[in-house]
């Protein structure tokens, strides 16, 4: 295990101890795991191609908690911030995804030298993130959280993660060796492939659905999309034109919550 993982580890095992020590407080606690497909979009394969879109599927899973201020001692309708309490949950997040890439697409489907790079060009993204989300709730959390006050919660959220990124790459053309540039594409330059891990940061967004399973346990189904800070997640970096934007994914997961406090 890298020093890095160990660092979030601890960093989350800590921030846990935290919220618990503040349960005397009156915030309610809640725990959970969250897994699902995640379409990664990167530098394999060509933009807006559905093979791409489909080929490129790896898996995430995760630990979720999550602060609720809702109930909060003392709490009263009448005050100013009880809006917030009654929309609003902090979520803190533990999540790994991992995913093999392949070139699809037009350009990869040529009976040419490139078109052979490409398709024996492969790679691997592998992310481990620590962050938090803020989640809104239209519809009272209070009401939720209540026998009989509705099955349904749906949410809105936006955060941040911490990532630290660790990618793989492979080719079978030529020599195989990933750090002879002549086995890859024409017109990437030198440096364009890298297995080096490195750090970088997420923005996270997500729209979805809380059903209330039992009063204390829900199910929960979300889509997410992240953003990276940088483009080298999966071990490739090509300057082409066709290079436009930082790597990112969609994640579409399905967790179960548990309310221990």
């Amino acid at each position: 295990m890298t020093l890095k993982i160990k660092k979030l580890l601890f960093s989350l095992l800590l921030f846990l101890a935290m919220q618990l020590g503040y349960s005397q407080l009156g915030f309610s606690h809640e725990i959970g795991v969250i897994a699902g497909p995640v379409a990664y979009q990167s530098d394999f394969g060509e933009r807006y191609d559905f093979e791409t879109n489909s080929g490129n599927i790896g898996f995430g899973i995760g630990i979720v908690y999550y602060m609720n201020f809702e109930y909060l001692r003392f709490y009263s309708y009448r005050r100013r911030n009880s809006y917030f309490r009654d929309h609003f949950k902090v979520r803190a997040e533990l999540s790994y995804n991992k995913t093999t890439l392949n070139h699809y697409g037009i350009w990869a489907d040529k009976t040419s030298t490139s078109g052979e790079k490409l398709k024996a060009h492969s790679g691997e993204a592998s992310n481990l993130e620590l962050g938090a989300q803020l989640e809104y709730y239209p519809l009272s959390i209070k009401r939720f959280s209540r026998r009989g006050g509705g099955k349904w919660a749906p949410f809105i959220s936006l955060g941040a993660h911490f990532v630290s990124y660790n990618p793989s790459v492979m080719t079978t053309y030529g020599d195989q060796n990933i750090n002879n540039i002549n086995n890859f594409y024409p017109g990437w330059e030198p440096g364009s492939i890298t297995e080096e891990a490195g750090s970088t940061w997420a923005i996270v967004g997500s729209l979805g659905t809380r059903y209330k399973l039992t009063p204390l346990s829900d199910l929960m189904v979300d889509l997410r999309i992240q953003s990276y800070f940088s483009d080298t997640t999966d071990g490739l970096d090509h300057q082409l034109p066709s290079n436009k934007t930082n790597d990112w994914l969609v994640w579409l997961n399905f967790g179960y919550i548990f309310y221990f406090d």
